[in-house]
């Protein structure tokens, strides 16, 4: 991801988190998140008692014939970032 490194925030670095049961999961349309550059946090501003209730949300299904296809492997074999956050490194068996 070209571009998205570094300093500058970017969702693909936390969307590998959802896919291992991080907190992630729970965001829903709608949840006000707040990020601090400074500290490097990701806040969620939604109360403790509903966010414990959620449930992790669900993957919608695979469009097919839009493009989205041509990233599919990405999406099904992201990992966690403590085992590097690489569908090819999964793929490969590493």
């Amino acid at each position: 991801m070209s571009g998205a490194s570094g300093k500058v925030p970017a969702a693909i670095h936390v969307s590998p988190e959802a896919v291992v049961g991080g907190p992630i999961a729970k965001l829903r349309d709608g949840d006000i998140v707040r990020l601090c550059a400074h500290r490097g946090e990701l806040s969620v501003l939604v109360q403790h008692g509903e966010w414990d209730m959620r449930e992790d949300a669900v993957a919608p299904p695979p469009p097919f014939g839009t493009g989205r296809e041509l990233f599919a492997l990405m999406r099904k074999g992201a990992d966690g970032a403590e085992r590097g956050a690489s569908a090819m490194l999964v793929a490969a068996g590493l």
